[in-house]
């Protein structure tokens, strides 16, 4: 099943994407897709309420923006340098365990929404990642269990600011937070969907011109051994969005560097999870 959210921000809608383009409203039986609908076996209600429903309940305009697949979360963590290639081409050593950061969840937007970069911003960079939506509370559970407390797989682009990340001092998390840095979508593949998640191939595109071309089956982290890592350290609530990592081909690690600038478009997909499409704006 393909979970999916309609509307303008601040008025968006749960719904279910059936085909390539047809989307079926279930709001009028379903909140939002949010921490108390995953966590109170949302997916499997949805699932009996369209058995019985589908054909009646009205359908979204083919006009009305692409929300992110699931409210705000908790938290969104990501895993930094998880594919040898990208840290290869930032010329960082491998590291012995994830690289775990937050990305704060203002920064979250549609798969179509702008990038509008912020207030003094000079090295705005991308990073196409495999995003993982927990199901079910995880805290200190094994890798064998991990992919049971998952709800299914998105795809971020994670937004970089680099020079807020490295030159302003600090964490990450100021180059990875600022406003439309989680663009998210453009919908959620539950797990049953997906039966194999080491193979998934990430591709962006520049304006056009492919730069980044990976395989999760290449994460030096895979995706059980990162949700049952980060539990560890942190109690992980339904509908939470962890982010794990991009391949080689961003901006920073390009030589000579090239980074985002007003006008650009970015375009890139996740195989089986749908493609995104974000202009970049400057702040107004």
């Amino acid at each position: 099943m393909k979970l999916c959210r309609f509307g303008e921000i601040g008025d968006e809608r749960p719904a279910v994407l059936l085909g390539a383009n047809e989307r079926v409203d279930v709001s009028d039986a379903f909140r939002d897709f949010d921490e108390e609908f995953f966590g109170s076996a949302g997916v499997a209600r949805l699932r009996a309420w369209l058995a019985q429903n589908v054909a009646s309940a009205p359908r979204v305009t083919a006009d009305a923006r692409v929300a992110p697949p699931v409210a705000r979360p908790s938290k969104i963590i990501c895993v930094g340098l998880n594919y040898s290639d990208h840290a290869a081409e930032t010329a960082s050593p491998l590291p012995p365990e994830p690289m775990i950061f937050a990305k704060a969840t203002t920064a979250m937007c549609g798969a179509f929404d702008p990038i509008v970069l912020p207030i003094g911003a000079a090295k705005a960079d991308w990073e196409v990642e495999l995003a993982l939506v927990v199901g079910q509370r995880a805290s200190c559970i094994s890798e064998e269990s991990a992919l049971l407390h998952l709800a299914g797989f998105c795809i971020m682009n994670d937004v970089s600011e680099r020079a807020f990340q490295k030159e302003r001092g600090g964490q990450f998390i100021k180059g990875k937070s600022c406003d439309t840095f989680a663009p998210f979508g453009p919908f959620l593949a539950t797990t049953d969907e997906v039966p194999d998640s080491s193979g998934f191939s990430l591709k962006l595109s520049l304006n056009g011109e492919r730069v980044q071309d990976g395989s999760t089956a290449d994460m030096i982290f895979k995706v059980p051994f990162l949700v049952s890592y980060i539990s560890h350290f942190m109690t992980l609530l339904p509908g939470d969005v962890i982010s794990t990592g991009t391949p080689a081909g961003v901006g920073a690690g390009m030589k000579p560097p090239r980074f985002l600038r007003a006008g650009d478009v970015i375009e890139y997909s996740v195989s089986g999870l749908g493609a995104c499409r974000n202009e970049v704006r400057s702040r107004g």
